[in-house]
């Protein structure tokens, strides 16, 4: 049987395929890895090595509190300690930096004056306080997490553009480039809670592009040895779309702003499994994925995130003391299911306080940024600054961590993603609309929070972009360096030799600009003019 576009003749002919065709229809359904599976595993770590061994180097640098550390790191070690967040004495950060771990505010009897509010998810700092738990309460310690979770993201990401391209070396080009952002780099080497958002979204993404290939390679199987039917067949236990509902709510744990990911992505998995049943020409593909598996996409991206979100809240229903908790109240009857009931009214009174208090953040900073502007960088975020006399070989000197991302690869995106919009416009790549839509997810919903609540928000919540972003300029690079065709004489087309120059151009580039800004950055002591050529647009990144 000839498989052809339309989605009617393959089910109208009888299924008399030879193995030859047969074989055609998998590797169009489900196009074969190139390469070696042991490099596919052995580039990609190499990768994430060199990603790590930066993150890892002198991550205690600067002794300090850095930026918005100074509420996380407490948070996490009153999670590892209490089950909750406590409210710390006056001078807390002090006690911490002189090696002190009693900084508690005493309530007394007075449980209630103990707890504090606070405005995300616990997961992010139950992760940060992972590494406090190890290593102690110092800049170590709370930095570790997010230092080990952004070399994992390295890992996963050449991983998944391998998979997306069967390509080794387009999986390691799309390694390297992350690791060599500057705001990948900065946030994997700060205890805030944007690196871990980005984390759990991309793990999620590789979960269902993992998915996709499995469910496609399950319907040929079928289509090879069943007979043909309108719908095709049920496709079993979806491990891996049941993982990236974990991811995606572990995102949501993190920070709210992962729902925008839940939503996109269960569509566009569900849009996949409809094209797959249509790529096999079965006769009604969409009322097949909503019958075989829009059932078990209800269960992977309803429930399964639902009980998992509610998981990393174990310890503010396991404890009394957490902030709007009214454990007195919901033990009185000694009733359980109104102590379920009654918990569960509380948690929900909680969890409205907390939209409310975002929908009302309007508090101006200097940092603060509109998000048209963050992929051009307009306004990076001074997580670190302190002027010194001496000690750099000039009279005036600086130590400084900027916020921003490395710019060749921002600007590149830029392009990356505007030849994205056209290369889906006219083929409908899936890859391409993948990376679109997981892009717009990260970014357009801001949009709307900006213009209908005037929110206070910064360059670094552009960090779920990243990965996109390095997503995109990867794909480009494989259209630009083209199919691994030799020409009748056995050499390469001068397209190839001349796209596989222009990517490593670009990677050269990205190494070298990473190099400059690596001392701001980091916190290394520089003169304060070689500070100030690192301020890439002056007057908006003073």
């Amino acid at each position: 049987m000839a498989v052809t576009d339309s989605p009617y003749q393959a089910y109208e002919q009888p299924k008399d395929e030879g193995p030859s065709e047969a074989r055609s229809v998998r590797d169009r359904v489900v196009p074969p890895m190139r390469g070696s599976v042991l490099w596919g595993w052995i580039g990609p770590l190499l990768i994430t090595l060199f990603g790590g061994i930066l993150r890892f180097l002198q991550l205690g640098e600067p002794k300090a509190v850095v930026f918005d550390e100074t509420y996380y790191m407490k948070d996490a070690f009153s999670l590892i300690t209490h089950g909750v967040e406590h409210v710390t004495i006056k001078d807390a950060d002090k006690t911490i930096m002189s090696g002190g771990t009693d900084i508690w505010q005493a309530c007394g009897q007075e449980i209630d004056k103990c707890a504090s509010y606070v405005v995300h998810p616990p997961l992010g700092k139950w992760m940060i306080g992972a590494g406090e738990w190890i290593f102690g309460l110092n800049p170590f310690g709370w930095r570790f997490a997010a230092a080990l979770i952004g070399t994992l993201s390295i890992l996963i990401l050449a991983r998944v553009a391998r998979r997306m391209t069967r390509s080794t070396l387009l999986g390691c080009f799309a390694g390297l480039l992350l690791a060599l952002d500057g705001l990948h780099f900065v946030l994997s080497r700060t205890a805030l809670l944007d690196i871990f958002l980005m984390f759990w979204v991309l793990a999620a993404f590789a979960c269902l592009v993992a998915d996709r290939d499995q469910a496609r390679e399950r319907l040929v199987t079928w289509y090879e040895h069943s007979p043909v039917s309108v719908y095709g067949p049920s496709l079993g236990i979806r491990w891996w779309r049941i993982a990236a509902g974990v991811c995606l709510a572990f995102a949501m744990s993190v920070k709210w702003s992962g729902l925008a990911f839940l939503v996109a992505f269960a569509a566009m998995s569900l849009l996949w499994d409809a094209g797959a049943r249509r790529a096999l020409g079965l006769r009604r593909p969409y009322v097949g994925a909503v019958n075989k598996d829009l059932p078990q996409a209800t269960l992977a991206f309803g429930v399964v995130p639902f009980v998992a979100y509610m998981a990393t809240w174990i310890g503010w229903f396991a404890t009394a003391t957490g902030y709007g908790r009214n454990w007195d109240q919901a033990t009185s009857s000694g009733n359980p299911l109104f102590f379920l009931v009654d918990s569960m009214r509380s948690w929900i009174h909680y969890q409205w306080q907390v939209f409310t208090f975002h929908s009302g953040l309007e508090t101006a900073h200097n940092y603060m940024s509109e998000p048209w502007s963050w992929p051009l960088l307009l306004r990076p975020v001074a997580f670190y600054y302190e002027g010194k006399k001496g000690g750099c070989g000039a009279t005036d000197c600086s130590e400084a961590v900027l916020g921003v991302g490395t710019p060749v690869i921002w600007f590149g995106a830029l392009a990356a993603l505007v030849a994205l919009i056209a290369w889906y416009v006219s083929s409908r790549d899936w890859r391409a609309g993948a990376v679109l839509l997981s892009y717009a997810m990260g970014w357009l919903p801001w949009f709307y929070f900006a213009i209908a609540d005037n929110r206070t928000m910064f360059l670094f919540y552009a960090m779920p972009m990243v990965p996109f972003m390095v997503l995109a300029i990867t794909l480009c690079a494989g259209l630009l360096i083209g199919p691994a065709t030799p020409t009748a004489s056995g050499a390469m087309p001068l397209r190839r030799t001349v796209g596989a120059a222009v990517v490593g151009a670009f990677a050269l580039l990205a190494l070298i600009n990473f190099w400059w800004l690596h001392p701001v950055l980091t916190g290394e002591l520089l003169s304060y003019t070689e500070w100030k050529a690192r301020m890439l647009f002056e007057k908006r990144w003073i």
